[in-house]
């Protein structure tokens, strides 16, 4: 039981001190490991000792360092902004579509930058003032913004995905180049999604074209923002060389060595995104040893609290593998081998949903994901299926009132009392990103794995 009373010591603290007491994330993990680790009895030093230095070591946690510094870097330079100036083109002059332009530039920023409060702040910035232009209200607009929040998590490479790579029910089971394409096409699945919510948002609650001064002709904008695009297909690159016909070119090419060992995803996909982002880029990135010192310093703090975030949380499932979270959870995983995956799918679903609530995403994940995902594969949905319907429902972030950090930033911009949309945006949102999970654990939706 040892190791089960460290999980539940390990989720009680996070959230204990991560909302009870509104201390950042960072610090709620790095308790939380502390919390585990002290089952480990009279070896608790040594298990503490051993665990943060596989947490250290891991490439996950390299991997989430790096695509946090890419995302910002980026997103100072105004890749961003011609994005959306592209879309507001395409859109623009269709009846509701700012929010249409809003929902598709989420996706897109969210596959970058993964985080449900940047993605507000940074699409939202331009997106709230155009839906207010287009005749919607600011409640409509910030409705719209928060529901799109959490988009980035069930993309690859968000913090919910290393999180949830590396839970100890996971690791034995699945590895990054299981999963990359399984996300990818989730992320697309929610951002579908998204669009249908957006289309009945449009025609119940009224958003008009935008206005004239805010659409470029697309010559413009697709002129000044096409290499903007290149970053996103430079993640093309990696992942072709691992999967399918693309991984048996490379490893003819290799003299029979496995692409995936040598191409492994986690390393090269932020080499890649960001030796294109500064070529692309390049002429908008800081000038001179003081602007980028002064830039790495504003990106520092955020790049130190993933840091201790991905660190923890890798530790602290190494911990929970070490006490036999796996051996211990078996007889009680064993009851559900009869359930139908259906039931599995709503029970497990509801209760991410409602820890969800006043966690973000990675807290979520960290504090439950490895138990549903082991609730999930028992009950005989695929190991990669229930990956990606976990992170989806723990992804409910920006929809989960009163708990959601999104919804505040929202609102702020719309400048509206943020109460007013809790009830919309659990009804237009977080009842579909729970019946979308539901879905793709039976199967009904498809996601490669």
């Amino acid at each position: 039981m040892n190791a089960i009373l460290a999980l539940v010591a390990f989720i009680g603290v996070i959230v204990v001190w991560n909302v009870g007491f509104r201390r950042n994330i960072g610090e709620a993990m790095v308790l939380g490991f502390l919390a585990s680790a002290a089952f480990g009895g009279a070896d608790a030093p040594r298990v503490a000792w051993e665990s943060l230095l596989e947490g250290l070591k891991s490439e996950i946690t390299f991997a989430a360092l790096a695509f946090v510094f890419v995302s910002e870097l980026l997103t100072r330079t105004g890749l961003v902004h011609r994005m959306i100036d592209i879309l507001s083109s395409l859109l623009g002059r269709r009846k509701g579509g700012s929010a249409y332009a809003a929902t598709v530039a989420s996706g897109l920023f969210g596959a970058v930058a993964h985080n449900g409060a940047a993605i507000v702040a940074t699409v939202g910035s331009l997106a709230i003032p155009w839906m207010k232009r287009s005749r919607a209200s600011g409640e409509t607009a910030a409705l719209v913004l928060s529901g799109n929040a959490g988009v980035g998590a069930t993309f690859p490479f968000s913090g919910a995905f290393f999180v949830l790579l590396a839970a100890p029910t996971v690791v034995p089971v699945l590895s990054s180049h299981d999963v990359v394409a399984t996300l990818f096409v989730t992320g697309a699945w929610m951002v579908a999604m998204r669009l249908v919510v957006a289309y009945t948002i449009v025609r119940r609650r009224g958003v008009g074209t935008m206005a004239a001064a805010d659409i470029r002709p697309l010559r413009q904008s697709f002129g000044a923002g096409w290499t903007s695009l290149l970053v996103l297909a430079a993640v093309a690159v990696p992942v072709l060389l691992t999967t399918g016909p693309g991984s048996d070119w490379a490893t003819d090419r290799l003299g029979g060595l496995d692409a995936t060992d040598a191409v492994p995803l986690l390393m090269w996909l932020p080499v890649v995104m960001l030796v294109a982002g500064l070529l692309v880029e390049r002429r908008a990135l800081p000038h001179g040893g003081a602007d980028w010192w002064r830039t790495l310093g504003e990106i520092g703090p955020k790049l130190g609290l993933v840091g201790v975030t991905m660190v923890s949380a890798f530790a602290a499932s190494e911990v929970l593998a070490r006490l036999g979270l796996g051996d211990q959870l078996a007889p009680y995983l064993e009851d559900l081998q009869d359930v139908p995956p259906l039931v599995a799918a709503l029970v497990v679903g509801l209760v991410l949903v409602i820890v969800a609530g006043p966690l973000n995403t990675t807290s979520t994940l960290a504090a439950v994901g490895p138990v549903a995902f082991a609730a999930l594969t028992a009950a005989g949905i695929p190991a990669h299926v229930a990956f990606a319907s976990v992170i989806v429902w723990a992804s409910s972030e920006g929809c989960s009132p009163p708990g959601a950090a999104p919804l505040y930033v929202a609102a702020g911009i719309a400048d509206i009392n943020p109460a007013r949309i809790f009830l919309p945006v659990a009804l237009y949102y977080l009842v579909p990103t729970y019946l979308f999970g539901v879905l793709m654990a039976v199967g009904v939706l498809w996601i490669p794995g």
